[in-house]
């Protein structure tokens, strides 16, 4: 819901938008935006290479045009607490930033005991980039092929089935923990250094299912290398409109994945405004727009205002969230 609200007024405040940007261009900005960049832009992504957050890094990297390049940097580990902490503790020039996602910026701060940063103190958002479902995919031996019947069959086998995940806090984890918590099912979390160490296993058989961003588990699933079970969010996915929603069985179940770009905290807001026009430039072009509808990902750009704003509203979320299932980083 909070995500469908914000959407509807992104749309209302594009045209404002978009005129504000031109008025910036047309009268001048501050010096330290028109000196900046004065050296290549660090985009840290906290996870490894091949997941949704490095696709939608390297998309950027490819087309955008700040006058210096852009340089991604994979640094996985802790639920992606390692690349967003490196990024938190950079200088606030506009030239390290970090693709943050729901975990990084909204789950990790009521999941781990000890927080090496401040998912909102330590960072000045600049913009949302694209949202997506998670993917209940199963190994293709588990004897389900819809949530009723999954639901069904993890009372029968409590504790028998394993699901994994990316990191400790990452959304394809606490998927799997607000599903327990709200069928009353049990099932044991297997947390791995990322998508392409997790994959192989599910393949395999070691781990049995995952709640998968849908850019990575899709492309499998239409493969036929697992079997694709429902998508997390409200409502169906225009990508894969033949897939039902978790909610259909479960009212109320939503669990959106989102991505989106953050500086270092004290970046003047000259540089932060210049990352926002050439994100929000970035993901318009048409071919940019096409690549995310075919993994699965929507578009979702925003101000920074409005990315602190629903940063906000899904820390309160997740807190809660993480709160009723106990879950806790391992």
């Amino acid at each position: 819901m909070a995500l469908s609200l914000l959407r509807t007024a992104l749309q209302r405040r594009s045209a404002l938008t978009l005129l504000a940007g031109a008025l910036a261009l047309t009268f001048g900005t501050p010096a330290t935006a028109q000196t900046f960049p004065a050296k290549p832009i660090r985009l840290v992504v906290t996870f490894p290479s091949g997941g949704a957050p490095d696709i939608l890094a390297r998309l950027f990297s490819e087309k955008a045009q700040l006058g210096q390049p852009v340089v991604v940097d994979n640094k996985p580990g802790a639920g992606g607490n390692i690349g967003a902490d490196f990024v938190a503790k950079s200088a606030g020039d506009g030239h390290t930033l970090v693709m943050g996602t729901v975990g990084t910026h909204a789950i990790n701060g009521s999941l781990y005991e000890k927080m090496p940063y401040d998912m909102v103190r330590n960072f000045a958002p600049v913009s949302l980039i694209a949202s997506a479902p998670n993917l209940l995919v199963v190994n293709n031996n588990v004897p389900v092929r819809t949530v009723p019947e999954f639901i069904a069959y993890l009372k029968a086998n409590p504790d028998k089935l394993s699901f994994g995940s990316p990191g400790v806090g990452t959304s394809v984890h606490v998927s799997g923990e607000l599903f327990k918590s709200m069928t009353g099912t049990r099932m044991t979390h297997v947390p791995y250094k990322g998508r392409q160490f997790a994959i192989p296993d599910l393949v395999g058989g070691s781990i049995q299912l995952m709640f998968d961003n849908m850019p990575s588990a899709l492309p499998m699933a239409r493969e036929g290398k697992i079997r694709a079970i429902a998508v997390t969010t409200a409502k169906r996915s225009a990508a894969a409109p033949e897939i039902p929603t978790v909610a259909e069985t479960i009212p109320g179940f939503e669990a959106t994945t989102w991505f989106a770009v953050f500086a270092p905290a004290g970046t003047p807001k000259p540089v932060v405004d210049r990352l926002n026009a050439e994100v929000l430039r970035v993901f318009r072009l048409p071919e940019v727009a096409e690549r995310l509808k075919t993994l699965g990902l929507e578009a979702v750009l925003s101000s920074p205002e409005e990315l602190a704003g629903y940063q906000a509203s899904e820390i309160v979320k997740w807190t809660k969230v993480v709160k009723e299932s106990g879950a806790r980083a391992e």
